[in-house]
Parts: C-alpha cells; structure tokens; sequence
C-alpha cells in the first residue's frame, strides 16, 4: 500500500510513512492483519535507554474535554429514537413486581410512551427524564419479597460470627489477636449507571462503559436468543468505575426493555437506584492472631469471612463468568481470587489466609482492591499491636521484618518524607502501613488529629470526626509508564482510604440500604481532604511495569487506622469508625427516587 521497502518505513505517533510520502495508521495495518487463530511471533523490544514517551510524565488527552463538558459519555450520544427511561424499583434489595395497580394511568401522563414490567421493575420510557422520574414516582406497585428481605447490619454481623473459620487452638507462647468488622460500601461511580440500547428481531446493538465487553455481549445475546454476530457492542468512556463496570447490568435492562417496548431505549439509573439496588463491597470481619517469643514472629493467621463477592464477570470472557456462577465451583473460586490477590510481604514464620463466604443475597462486586484493604487494615493494626506489646517502635518493626529491599525501600520513605516519630500535639498520632500486590509495593504515612475541636467541628447533614491533616504515599510500580498519572491515581487511592477508614458505608436495614445519594454517602469530602499530600514515585529497579490502579488504597485505609488508634489510644475495630452514627435522615423507599430539585440551587439529589 505504500509501495516501500521496510527500511524505507518510518513511524511516528500512529502514522506509518513510506517513501513519497504515502501514509497508514496502524490501527488500519492491523485489523487488515487480524488472524482468525492465534499465532506464535517473536519481536524485539525497543531498548530502554531509547524510550522517548515511557517514563515521562504526560497529561491526559481529554482532560480539557472533561472540564469543558465536550466529553461524550453513553447519555450523551444521539442513537436515533433512543428515549429516557428510567426503572420503579423495589423497596428492598432485589424485590420483584407482583403487580402494577395503575399501568395505564402512568402511560396517560405527560410525555410517557411506554410502561413494561422487566425483570428488576417496572420500566418507564418519556420524552425527557424529568418525565420518566415523576412517572416512576407515581407508579402504584405491589412488590414480592427481596433476597435480603428483613435482613439488617446486625443480623448480618452474626451471620458472619457464625460462619468464620477457626483459627485452631491458642499457640503455646504469647500471641495478640483481633477481630474487626468491616461494614458494606457503595461502588456507585461518579457518572451513575446507564446503557442505550436498540433491539429488532434479528440483532441488537448497545452502548454503554463496560469494563468486560466479551462477557456483556455473549450474555446479552444469551439473553435475547440471537447469534452472537447479531449483537453489537460499542464501549463508551465512563464516569469512573472501581469495578462498578465490570458488571452490565444497565445494559441487560436496557435490551429487555428494548426489546419489549419494540423500541430504542436511553436507560439511567437514578442515584437512589445506584446507592441502594447497585453494587457493594461486601460486609467482612476478620480475625487475626499473631503468636510471638519476644519480638520473633513465629505464625500469622487470619481468617476472612464475608458476605459472598460476586465474581460472576470472571476474567473477562464466558467461560470463568460461567465458572464463577456455578455452586460447585463458587467457593472455590472465590479463593482463588483471594489467595492469589493477598501476600505476606513480612518474614512472620508460618503464615496462613483463608475465605469464607455467606449470604448470596447482596450486589456485591469487585469493588476497587477487592478484598485488600480489609485484610491488610486487619494485619496492619495487629502488627502495630504487636510492636506495642513489645516495646517496638511501629516503623522499625516493619522495616525490619518485611522480606526484600524493594518493600524496606517504600517504608523508609515515608518514613523519610514524613518526618515519622516527630513530636506532636495529645490528641493527633502518626500512622504507618505497607501493602504489595500485583508485583508492586506502596507505603504511607499519615498524620491524624482527633482533638474534640476538630472532631466535633459542625459540617451540614454529616458526621466530622476526625481528619486526616498529612499523607505521604511512596510507591514503586517498577517501569512507570506516566508518572504524572501514577501520581493522579495514588492522589485517588489516599482518598479512599481515608473514606474507608473514617466515613464511608451502607447502613442496612430490613432489607434496604437507607443511604439514597451522594448527599448522605460520606466518601471523602473536602473538609475531610488532607491539606498535605506527598506522593512519592520510586526510582524503576526492576525493567518491568507492575499494577499500580488501585495499590494505594489498602495500605492508606491501614495507616489511618493505625493512626486513628494511637492518636485516641483504642485499637478501632469496626469501620469506617463513625458507622454507629447515623448523620441523615432517610429518604422514604416508596416513591423509589427522591423528587427532583425545584430550585436548583440549595440541594440536587
């Protein structure tokens, strides 16, 4: 196509350039290269010391796009005759319709054109969604029970007391050992959950932000009984997702309701849908019991027991969504995940790490980090025990006990960074934790203050507690690709960690999540931001790129928990550590969706 010899090629940015001039991009070269097998081929990489791009801190190409609102996500795009819809959900978690009482009178309103009873609810499709909300506001819907039906945050605590696995009998020499409870959390994103969706007879085609696009097709071509050549499937940026994307089920909704309504469908979830029907992190505890002779560790156990995380999109593709499905295989895959996510990176003798899960009647997910920053919190809290009980300094017992130069080498600069041991006020502590995985390490060092005038300082519709004054994260992800955002994503980590430890959950009650927005889910707001912030990017001593996207979060919820239990002089045990106080009150349950502002001005639901 370019008439040129290989020699004579040159590339750059994309565009590969022959002689004269003549262009191709490698994208066409490719899909004219696509094979229908898969094929062995070897190739030599550019060397490092040539790398021009790789390494080099780079902003994000739609960045300017993002904060000019010229970004395009899935409710932005003009599918021809894709209308709002909107579903009547039920009151508790996973209900049913049993009946609709007044169908017709809601398809009278203004603008509706269609009201179907789906799988999840009764689905409204209008003109406009402000429509679509007061329909779905005036639906009268007798509903059949849930899956967490009655169910509340303490008949689930002891369903988890009843499950966990022993940790065998007590050790022969001296041991600490703690238990910590670890309440539900929402994955809901920033950009709420949404899909578009056109299904005829003979094919379907979506849009929505997928992270598991494989799965999402061949499941919603299982569902609707079409080839699977006959769906397709666009993936549209998203507003965030943790791990909220990894499951379709906007998408799945969006098709049925296509497919019933015989028309194109534009469906999005309402906030109180995503709080209280979306995804969660799954309620835990933890047990951990560390048996010592002086500062010698000879064993670690823990065993991690909680509400059953749905892992039904597998490792992108049918097959271990399939696997992960099936009762014979599902405990076993979900250990599995675990044993491969979770490290000892300390030299503490014999060590063991087990899962049990209960309770299948949750949305639960892979919400980011899975299952670390409960486990690690847990581990790192006892090992500052330890170090107490033993007269050892919280740092220098780690620094000392962890396996390889590269882990010792984040710990002591953060340690350095943060000036760690400096004297400070009664009433505020330091707190230091570590966490490797995905052959990464991270370590921070936080500073906390809990003094009554900051805990009890007033802040709208919320509970203060404490803040979290100074963060330094040091993280070695190996080859760096963008530091710049290495740096943006360990920022976003440090967040949640803060969030998990001091104010994000779920309350639940007979059946229902009562949090119903971002108005009453306490992730970490700006008075609760840290006005010092490090983070440190470790020098490459390995060649090789790591994972780095959600690294920082177990070891940042860790170390301010850490920090939570020297500044007050109590080991916290139960998380966040405000759960026990609710700072709002709920929104009712029936209409399903809070009514939207009139003003504008003072709250947005």
């Amino acid at each position: 196509a370019l008439d040129s010899a290989v020699t004579e090629l040159t590339i750059r940015a994309g565009v590969i350039t022959g002689r004269a001039g003549r262009s191709t991009t490698v994208g066409a070269l490719a899909e004219k290269a696509a094979a229908l097998r898969t094929q062995r081929v070897s190739t030599a990489l550019k060397q490092s010391d040539r790398f021009t791009v790789i390494g080099t801190p780079q902003g994000r190409i739609d960045a300017l796009d993002a904060v000019t609102g010229r970004k395009k996500f899935t409710m932005d795009l003009a599918v021809p005759g894709a209308a709002p819809t909107m579903v009547c959900r039920p009151p508790t978690i996973n209900g049913r319709v049993g009946s609709v009482a007044n169908a017709d009178e809601v398809r009278a309103m203004p603008g509706v054109t269609d009201v179907v009873v789906i799988t999840t609810g009764v689905a409204v499709r209008a003109r406009t969604f402000g429509q679509c909300i007061d329909a779905v506001r005036a639906l009268r819907v007798s509903w059949k029970p849930g899956s967490a039906e009655g169910k509340s945050d303490e008949t689930v605590h002891r369903e988890l007391a009843a499950a966990e696995l022993p940790l065998g009998l007590p050790p022969l020499t001296p041991s600490v050992e703690g238990r910590f409870t670890f309440h539900f959390r929402s994955n809901s994103a920033l950009e709420t959950n949404c899909a578009i969706a056109d299904v005829r007879s003979d094919r379907a085609e979506v849009w929505s932000s997928l992270k598991a696009p494989i799965v999402a097709k061949e499941a919603i071509a299982a569902r609707l009984g079409l080839p699977l050549g006959a769906v397709t499937v666009h993936v549209t940026e998203g507003g965030g997702s943790f791990g909220r994307k990894l499951f379709f089920d906007a998408a799945l909704e969006a098709v049925e309701v296509s497919r019933k309504t015989g028309k194109p469908v534009k469906l999005m979830w309402h906030r109180a849908d995503d709080s209280r029907q979306g995804r969660t992190h799954p309620m835990a505890t933890s047990r951990v019991r560390i048996a010592h002779v002086g500062d010698t560790v000879l064993s670690y156990k823990q065993r991690h027991t909680s509400v059953a995380t749905d892992l039904g999109h597998g490792f992108g593709e049918i097959l271990t969504a399939m696997a992960a499905k099936l009762p014979v295989a599902d405990l076993g895959f979900s250990e599995t995940f675990f044993q491969l996510s979770q490290s000892m990176p300390y030299d503490f003798g014999v060590s063991s790490r087990l899962l049990n899960e209960t309770d299948k009647g949750f949305n639960t997910g892979s919400m980011r980090n899975v299952y670390s920053p409960d486990v690690t919190c847990a581990r790192e809290l006892m090992i500052d025990e330890l170090a107490s009980k033993t007269g050892k300094d919280p740092y220098r017992f780690r620094r000392d006990s962890l396996k390889d130069e590269r882990s010792r080498a984040v710990l002591e600069k953060v340690a350095e960074v943060g000036r760690w041991g400096r004297v400070m006020p009664d009433g505020t502590a330091q707190g230091i934790a570590f966490h490797s995985e995905y052959h990464s390490a991270s370590a921070v060092l936080v500073e906390i203050d809990c003094r009554p005038g900051t805990v009890g300082r007033p802040v709208r519709d919320g509970v203060t507690g404490p803040r979290v004054t100074k963060v330094v994260l040091a993280v070695d992800a190996g080859l760096t690709v963008n530091p710049r955002g290495l740096e943006a994503q360990m920022m976003g980590c440090a967040m949640d960690g803060i969030a998990l430890a001091l104010t994000s959950s779920l309350h639940l009650r007979d059946g229902y999540f009562l949090e119903a927005s971002w108005d009453n889910y306490f992730y970490t707001r700006q008075w609760n931001t840290p006005p010092e912030l490090d983070i440190v990017i470790m020098p490459d001593t390995t060649g090789k790129p790591g994972g780095a996207g959600e690294l920082g979060v177990a070891a940042s919820m860790a170390a301010v928990a850490c920090a939570y239990g020297r500044a007050t002089g109590t080991m916290p045990t139960t998380f966040p550590v405000n759960h026990g106080t609710l700072s709002f009150e709920p929104k009712p349950t029936t209409p399903p969706v809070p009514q939207s502002p009139t003003d504008g001005l003072d709250h947005a639901y």
